[in-house]
């Protein structure tokens, strides 16, 4: 069940992007290098980690003529999972060896106008190939870019000292066009590896925030599909897209983001949400 995608969502998140991308690069040139965005990785690290994700994204909206920009990544592009992410991530880093803050800066600019030139006359809801055969809309690709630099960019704010306001609004593209709309297509077999439900039961939980329209996510059997407006729900998540977002990406615990009352859980079976997170999550 595919949606579409208007025309002020289309320009809204690429407005969002082209002026995080300024924010991001900024900070990350003026950055010492030596700085710890994250346990492992560096502030250089974790900027070559988004830049080569914007490097891929250049391919992935103009495979007619791009060229894979790391011909060691085909293998785990096309057979990729969830759980193979982080494989995935080492490989990349281990083949690009470009750490300069300024350099990186400067490609990453580079990479996203390009992607926003090259998908400025694309229809944002045709779907493109993602890792592991998985389907995404153009304006998905945008937003899971998107949500890229707003997870590391504040990952580096705190490493340097400075804020990293994301507004609610662009946070809520991620889950809007990247998550529901890759489940509109096809997921591929990103979910491959990750445990199946115990339950044969069918598990619904519906996504709702004051800026997207409401989405019902439906586990069965170990597969996931969008759920039709009237179906009957087991959970309803209400949530602050921002907070939802950093607790998929284990930034902010679930605990927290409950407590802060940024994430509202209820429904009239609540308790089936861990069941369901444990097929449907993001890696951390």
């Amino acid at each position: 069940m595919t949606r579409a995608v208007s025309e002020q969502t289309w320009q809204g998140v690429r407005t969002a992007l082209a002026q995080t991308i300024d924010r991001f690069a900024a900070m990350v040139a003026g950055a010492d290098r030596r700085s710890m965005a994250t346990a492992d990785w560096t502030v250089p690290d974790t900027a070559a980690h988004v830049l080569i994700i914007a490097m891929l994204y250049t391919w992935v909206v103009d495979r007619d003529h791009q060229a894979l920009p790391f011909p060691e990544l085909a293998e785990p592009i096309e057979n990729g999972t969830i759980e193979r992410i982080h494989a995935l991530n080492a490989i990349a880093l281990r083949a690009f060896t470009e750490r300069d803050p300024q350099v990186l800066a400067e490609r990453l600019r580079g990479c996203v106008e390009q992607i926003l030139h090259d998908t400025e006359q694309q229809d944002p809801a045709a779907p493109l190939l993602w890792i592991g055969g998985s389907m995404v809309p153009v304006a998905g690709v945008l937003a899971h870019l998107l949500n890229e630099l707003q997870i590391h960019g504040r990952d580096i704010a705190y490493a340097v000292g400075t804020p990293w306001p994301v507004p609610a609004a662009e946070a809520a593209f991620y889950l809007d066009l990247f998550f529901v709309g890759m489940l509109g297509h096809s997921y591929g077999k990103l979910l491959d590896d990750c445990p199946a439900a115990p339950l044969e039961r069918r598990i619904a939980v519906e996504f709702r925030s004051r800026y997207t329209d409401p989405a019902i996510v439906v586990l069965q059997h170990g597969r996931v599909s969008l759920g039709e407006p009237r179906d009957a729900v087991d959970v309803r998540l209400r949530y602050d897209p921002v907070t939802l977002n950093l607790m998929l990406f284990g930034r902010v615990s679930q605990v927290r983001a409950v407590l802060t009352g940024k994430v509202v859980v209820s429904g009239r079976r609540p308790w089936l949400l861990p069941v369901f997170q444990r097929t449907v999550y993001m890696p951390h």
